[in-house]
């Protein structure tokens, strides 16, 4: 019969009746220090170790274990059940092919654990199953983009009383609302012709801008909080210093209703789109038009410039949306694939740029940097993202019950709109 020492290197495998020998006991003495109790005999019974261990071959903190065969507590715990639930007959024939000692009596731990670890296995097979439940939900959420399971009531989605404050003082509809980049300020505009500015953390009206004399479509401040940009319906652009509360410059250029206005990132130029089928960029400082865009065959409904200011993107009734590059006016891309009037743009912030990348599974330019993505909202109920930097539809999102009209916006501390011109 042969034995080993268990998670010792270099100790060569020997005959059992050999590890009494001094040779054997000065190998063990020689490692007592690091693994001594770890010594393991294989294949060798109780009795046997017990026989030949004279207290030599270990020290005195050392612990002999005994390998049994593969399976041994499993068969005892089938032993244990089978025992337990008075199958006696079946319980020693089954000791016995098991080659479990007939005299040995089972120990209390196994008591019950044949029906634990079938429990177990349920359980983890329940756990497994939920899991893969989740997972495919989550698969259909992110592809449909709303959640499954109970179907809620699209009214849910909408952000419902008790409003912190109600905030009442135009005559007419309004048109936009978007929060101040610095103070704790939110201006709205209306078609009655005017924009009011508030205090939302107290819910306080604060002053009235009067100037435009037919609806206000737009407004946009510039990243310092300290211009406002407005257009209107009477065909002008007006520009405001929002220190002193006054219009500072009106521009003018346009045929038709002007729909859409934007300040530049730099902050010294104006972009406005307009139902004459233009987009007009100003300078702020003489208020003179420097460019002008034309390509679109219908209204354009809004214009917005990307983070750099390197591209504007526009949308309209011809049902595209267009990209153009600011230096040159060139048309950098048209989308086609809405079936109504595009009312809405909104572009993805850089910082989301290899999460929008990683989730649609879009491919990565050479320069090894995704995106830009755009947005876009449809009378045809439909959301859809694009890759500007090759065209495509990355996502479409659907199941709207109604027309978009409220434009985009990303997460955005700076601003919220509240609806688009009619």
């Amino acid at each position: 019969m042969m034995s080993s020492v268990g998670n010792l290197p270099g100790v060569q495998e020997v005959p059992f009746q050999h590890f009494a020998s001094r040779a054997a006991h000065k190998v063990l003495q020689r490692r007592k220090q690091r693994r001594c109790c770890q010594h393991e005999f294989v294949g060798v019974t109780v009795a046997e170790v017990k026989a030949a261990h004279c207290g030599r071959l270990c020290t005195q903190n050392a612990v002999v274990r005994v390998s049994e065969p593969k399976g041994a507590n499993e068969n005892r715990a089938i032993a244990d059940y089978l025992r337990s639930n008075g199958y006696e007959e079946a319980y020693s024939v089954f000791k016995k092919e098991a080659e479990l000692d007939v005299n040995e009596e089972l120990d209390k731990k196994y008591a019950g654990l044949l029906e634990k670890k079938w429990t177990s296995v349920i359980r983890l097979q329940k756990k497994v199953m939920e899991l893969e439940s989740k997972l495919n939900e989550a698969k259909e959420e992110f592809t449909s983009g709303g959640p499954l399971g109970q179907k809620r009531d699209p009214k849910e989605w909408i952000p419902r009383p008790p409003e912190k404050y109600a905030l009442s003082g135009h005559r007419s509809p309004v048109t936009r609302v978007i929060f101040h980049p610095v103070f704790s300020v939110m201006v709205s505009a209306s078609e009655d012709a005017t924009i009011k500015v508030w205090d939302y953390e107290t819910g306080d009206f604060e002053r009235t801008l009067k100037g435009h004399t037919d609806s206000v479509q737009d407004i946009s401040f510039d990243h310092t909080g300290k211009l406002l940009a407005s257009c209107s319906a009477d065909m002008t652009i007006k520009l405001w210093d929002f220190q002193g509360f006054e219009c500072i410059r009106t521009m003018h250029g346009h045929d038709h209703n002007v729909s859409s206005v934007a300040i530049m990132p730099n902050g010294d130029h104006i972009v406005s789109a307009s139902r004459d089928k233009t987009i007009k960029m100003w300078e702020v400082q003489t208020g003179y038009c420097v460019k002008t865009f034309t390509g679109h065959r219908e209204w354009v409904r809004m214009v917005r410039p990307n983070q750099d200011g390197t591209l504007i993107a526009s949308c309209s009734n011809d049902q595209t949306v267009r990209v153009w590059v600011v230096a040159t006016k060139e048309c950098k891309a048209e989308l086609r694939e809405h079936e109504h009037v595009v009312e809405c743009i909104s572009w993805a912030p850089e910082s989301s740029y290899s999460t929008i990348s990683e989730a649609t599974g879009s491919e990565t330019k050479k320069s090894g940097k995704p995106g830009p993505f755009l947005l876009s909202g449809s009378r045809d109920k439909t959301i859809k993202m694009w890759d500007i930097s090759t065209g495509m539809c990355l996502m479409t999102l659907t199941n709207f019950q109604e027309e978009l009209s409220i434009p985009l916006e990303f997460s955005d501390p700076v601003s919220s709109r509240a609806s688009s011109p009619k």
